[in-house]
């Protein structure tokens, strides 16, 4: 799939004519606006089709599109898609200003204190709260046996269960992440005190 990017993915059937509410997973409004052809990949299918988007609207309270896809006219036909992905090909991306970013480049990039050279963790998701938020998997300080008593009580050998690496929220904005470099493949933040405390770090 590295040739195609997610723009959506369609959660449910909206109304009786065929429309469905998409769940975005682009910061492009326009992928569900402005019609013209897109690639739909159903689940269990390993090559998306191409599809034609008629139509599209955004709903704010939800934080939702909805869209009408050509040849999808009743509500069995759009439930029929429920879990489908709405791709554009790679080669579709739009130009980005300076200082602007895909999610799926900053995926799995490590994270470093700018300070120190200290790995935090790395990247795996962005959120969108008032303003954008990476979810980083944290570097785990101490990796410390998680047996249960009954477990130690039983005499029985265990294995030490790896602790699951919390999670750090860090807002995505220059006083906190002056250094976002693609081409060595690193993030690095100079968090404000307290922030990595706050997410238990």
């Amino acid at each position: 799939m590295s040739e195609w990017i997610e723009i959506g993915k369609i959660v449910a059937p909206q109304g009786l004519r065929g429309e469905m509410r998409v769940y975005p997973s682009t910061d492009f409004p326009d992928r569900f606006l402005e019609p013209g052809q897109r690639w739909l990949l159903s689940p269990g299918d390993r090559e998306p089709q191409p599809v034609e988007l008629l139509d599209g609207r955004y709903l704010s309270n939800k934080s939702l599109y909805i869209v009408q896809l050509a040849g999808v006219e009743t509500v069995e036909e759009a439930e029929a898609l429920r879990g489908s992905l709405l791709l554009v090909p790679e080669s579709d991306r739009p130009l980005l200003e300076e200082g602007e970013y895909h999610v799926r480049d900053l995926i799995n990039l490590p994270v470093f204190l700018q300070e120190t050279g200290e790995l935090v963790g790395t990247v795996v998701d962005m959120i969108s709260a008032g303003h954008d938020v990476l979810v980083v998997a944290a570097e785990s300080k101490s990796l410390s046996a998680n047996l249960s008593e009954d477990d130690l009580g039983s005499g029985k050998k265990q294995k030490a269960k790896k602790p699951k690496k919390p999670q750090l929220l860090i807002p995505f904005v220059m006083e906190i992440v002056p250094v976002v470099d693609l081409e060595l493949g690193r993030i690095e933040i100079t968090p404000p005190p307290g922030l990595l405390d706050v997410n238990n770090y």
